[in-house]
């Protein structure tokens, strides 16, 4: 069994690197077990939605490309890993930057935030227990999301 700050460091870049090859069927897989916030849990009325939900959203919002992905680059940074005493919790809180690139058009960051999660340990492997994503700065999202945030 690895460490849990590895192994939880390994599925926040797992989601992006599965986000960026618009492999969405498996990305959205990580959060079979997990409630997912489309926004700041603090606020009252923020969409909460399953594995089922999620993907749900995703395909109607993801834009794919010609190449099947939707040209972006994710990229997690900051983790603040923290593991409850009794190892089988934990709570991740970091930050995100999304780069697009479309056609002839310049590489930009579209949006920056942070995800706030949290993990647990299962059969010896940690995975998504709850996500919830902020959004900070947004930029031009029109190549990225059908429809803009909707959330």
């Amino acid at each position: 069994m690895s460490d849990a700050p590895t192994a939880i460091t390994n599925l926040l870049y797992r989601y992006a690197e599965l986000m960026d090859a618009g492999r969405l069927d498996e990305c959205v897989d990580l959060f079979t077990h997990a409630r997912v916030l489309l926004g700041d849990p603090a606020n009252d009325g923020t969409p909460v939605v399953d594995r089922d939900g999620l993907a749900a959203v995703w395909q109607s919002m993801v834009r794919l490309h010609e190449d099947g992905t939707p040209r972006t680059r994710h990229l997690v940074a900051t983790p603040i890993i923290e593991v409850a005493d009794d190892g089988m919790k934990a709570t991740c809180r970091s930050t995100y930057t999304v780069f697009q690139q479309v056609g002839d058009g310049p590489l930009q960051p579209i949006i920056t935030g942070r995800y706030h999660d949290r993990f647990e340990l299962v059969d010896g492997a940690w995975r998504f227990a709850e996500r919830a994503y902020l959004m900070d700065l947004t930029g031009d999202l029109s190549s990225h999301l059908m429809g803009g945030l909707g959330i």
